[in-house]
């Protein structure tokens, strides 16, 4: 069965949460603009599946019945940070097995300031059993959940090989020149090692200029069969060659390793699958979007994806190899760091931007000779989605 096609993305630029608008109003602008680039209406759309972690059931609808009540199964979808992902999982699932011909993915968030906590405080946490493991590798802390986990990971990946103390730094720094060109982005403004090291400390070696901000945003892609676009004369040349979601393994509970409680283990996995079903390996790929929700999971994830061997992020990053004119190019939008982390739009907009980058409309952010994109979404919980994109004639 060929691969499914994507006929058409779309995005809002994201928002700090003061400036945010509602999650409604910037999903359905995120879904008209995937509609308009894949030159359909919404009456074509046959499903749709709507990712979100903060709001109350049936967002979907509501953002969606702005484009009208065509009576279609809308499904919300909650997977915590890898949420979006999740969505065009289950989108590209739908189109793969025939069960339609056009599907609509849309992820969108509305966040609050300040760092991310639960809702609830009456039932179990999902994190209770991720939270007995930290506890019992490093003790306990104030600082914020999330800074908690991957902040512990960066460090002790940094004790086992001795990093230098600007190593996480470098990819904030990083980020930013390439967030520059991308007017989605939020925080656009180029800054240095030495600003980002004096930004206030968070938790290990994690600088409040090294964590992703809360953000507001939303962003959408359209999924149909190479049949539904050849019967619409859509241009969709742009496939989801491969697609792989893990979630923990046993290794994520059973270590004395964070790198593996914050989810290294099935994000390699998840890489592993998707080179397998692809029949290509991490040196065939050029560009990637991978979530860089802080400093210290974009490095470790340079090494869940084989993109460095493992102990050799350091050398990759310094050599630069992680940026233009180097090895692969990693989140040219910007990343979690600067363009923002809308946690529900967060996978669907690393989806548009691989996609521009296929079709050479990346303008300013364009990896040259780009046939093949990689994306990697995670979240704590946990659910790791990587899929792999391929131009196509």
């Amino acid at each position: 069965m060929a691969s499914p096609r994507i006929a058409g993305v779309g995005m809002v630029p994201f928002s700090t949460p003061s400036k945010s608008q509602s999650y409604d109003v910037m999903g359905e602008a995120a879904a008209r603009a995937a509609l308009a680039d894949a030159g359909i209406d919404y009456h074509l759309v046959q499903q749709a599946y709507v990712g979100y972690v903060y709001g109350d059931s049936t967002c979907g609808q509501a953002a969606l019945y702005g484009l009208g009540q065509t009576g279609i199964p809308i499904v919300n979808v909650n997977n915590n940070c890898s949420t979006g992902s999740s969505a065009l999982f289950l989108a590209r699932q739908a189109v793969e097995s025939g069960m339609a011909d056009c599907v609509l993915a849309l992820g969108f968030e509305q966040m609050q300031r300040g760092a991310l906590g639960s809702a609830w405080s009456d039932r179990p946490t999902p994190f209770d059993r991720f939270d007995e493991v930290r506890d019992r590798i490093q003790g306990v802390s104030e600082a914020p959940m999330a800074a908690q986990y991957f902040g512990g990971a960066g460090a002790a990946y940094a004790e086992k090989y001795g990093l230098a103390h600007d190593t996480f730094a470098k990819i904030a720094v990083k980020a930013r020149k390439h967030a520059a060109n991308n007017p989605y982005a939020v925080f656009r403004d180029a800054i240095t090692v030495e600003e980002v090291l004096a930004s206030p400390q968070i938790y290990g070696p994690l600088t409040r200029l090294q964590c992703c901000p809360p953000t507001g945003g939303a962003a959408a892609a359209v999924i149909c069969s190479p049949e539904f676009a050849a019967r619409h004369g859509l241009t969709a040349d742009v496939a989801i060659k491969a697609q792989a979601m893990t979630t923990d393994f046993a290794s994520t509970f059973d270590t004395t390793d964070m790198t593996r409680v914050i989810g290294y283990d099935m994000a390699q996995a998840a890489a592993d699958q998707v080179y397998a079903q692809a029949g290509v390996g991490p040196e065939d790929i050029r560009v990637v979007e991978l979530h860089d929700c802080f400093t210290t999971n974009e490095l470790l994830t340079y090494e869940s994806l084989r993109l460095t061997p493992e102990g050799t992020a350091e050398k990759f990053i310094a050599e630069g190899d992680n940026t233009y004119g180097g090895r692969v190019v990693t989140n040219p939008s910007g990343g979690l760091l600067s363009k923002g982390h809308p946690l529900g739009a967060t996978g669907l907009a690393q989806c548009a931007e691989l996609v521009w980058q296929l079709r050479g409309r990346a303008e300013a952010r364009q990896v040259d000779g780009v046939n093949l994109a990689l994306q990697h979404n995670l979240g704590l919980g946990g659910a790791c989605v990587v899929t792999l994109y391929e131009k196509v004639g």
